[in-house]
């Protein structure tokens, strides 16, 4: 795997800049030593494990006009360009949108910290943006995301295998995320993997502590391709791993539905037709 997903200490000298070039060569990047805490993370997975283990869960459908909620794997998206659902059930977690109580406090801690760290993040791709990129941003990065209720914490859920799965259907099919920046630590269950510039399918490591982040196509509209969006997928678990749940927890930061990302589209109507595309309005 080379240098591909090499970590970039947050802490290190130089840290923006390193992290920056692998966001432009890769669409992905990795830090380390970074302000969210391993035990933070832990806790979330353990307690929406034990959620989605319940039958509450259908307590929490999701409201179809703004999309919060719970969505069960008889709903969940089918990739752009796939027709097979994927093998997932999630929750869409937003400030003002519904949450089990026991567990809001908790998500919305690391929802708002990791919103900090992800607008802090998008201020060190507009400052090592190249002069021709940075002239194309219709507004500073960071200030796209200022006021934005957008912003979607998702906690997802891949269930273990019980053979009555889909001919084709993988836990998550390969695409592209819609959003601007996808922050993600790792998961409880290896299994992501990221397309390389010459097609090979690339794991990525599965480490506690190590923090993932990786663009999305509105930044990619945003900067005229110049910070490619990762194509991923979540490949299906082989042995005794089918037995076993798999958590994940990717932030996705959207901007204000009025933002202009270029002549083509503003962030609300490039949401629409993708959301459109993956069958969920």
């Amino acid at each position: 795997m080379s240098n591909f997903l090499e970590a970039v200490d947050y802490q290190s000298e130089g840290a923006s800049e390193a992290f920056v070039k692998s966001l432009h060569e890769t669409g992905f990047g990795v830090l380390k030593n970074h302000p969210i805490a391993e035990a933070q993370v832990r806790a979330i997975y353990d307690h929406w494990q034990a959620f989605f283990n319940s039958d509450r869960k259908s307590d929490f459908d999701y409201n179809v006009g703004t999309q919060d909620g719970f969505f069960s794997s008889k709903i969940s998206e089918v990739a752009k360009d796939h027709t097979v659902k994927d093998i997932k059930e999630y929750f869409h977690y937003y400030p003002w949108g519904q949450c089990p109580e026991d567990l809001r406090e908790e998500l919305q801690a690391y929802y708002s910290q990791t919103s900090s760290l992800a607008s802090e993040l998008l201020g060190w791709v507009e400052e090592f943006s190249p002069e021709e990129v940075k002239a194309g941003y219709r507004e500073p990065l960071p200030n796209m995301i200022n006021g934005s209720e957008q912003t979607l914490l998702r906690v997802l859920h891949y269930p273990p295998f019980d053979g009555n799965e889909e001919p084709g259907a993988i836990r998550a099919a390969a695409h592209g995320d819609i959003n601007l920046l996808t922050i993600l630590p790792a998961a409880s269950e290896p299994g992501l993997q990221v397309l390389s510039k010459t097609g090979e399918w690339l794991d990525v490591p599965a480490e506690f502590g190590n923090l993932i982040v990786n663009i999305g196509d509105m930044l990619q509209e945003a900067s005229a391709g110049y910070f490619p969006s990762t194509i991923h997928r979540v490949f299906n678990p082989v042995g005794g791993a089918t037995k076993k749940s798999r958590i994940s927890l990717p932030l996705f930061l959207h901007p204000r539905p009025d933002v202009v990302l270029s002549d083509r589209y503003t962030a609300d109507s490039y949401l629409k037709e993708r959301l459109k595309e993956l069958g969920v309005i």
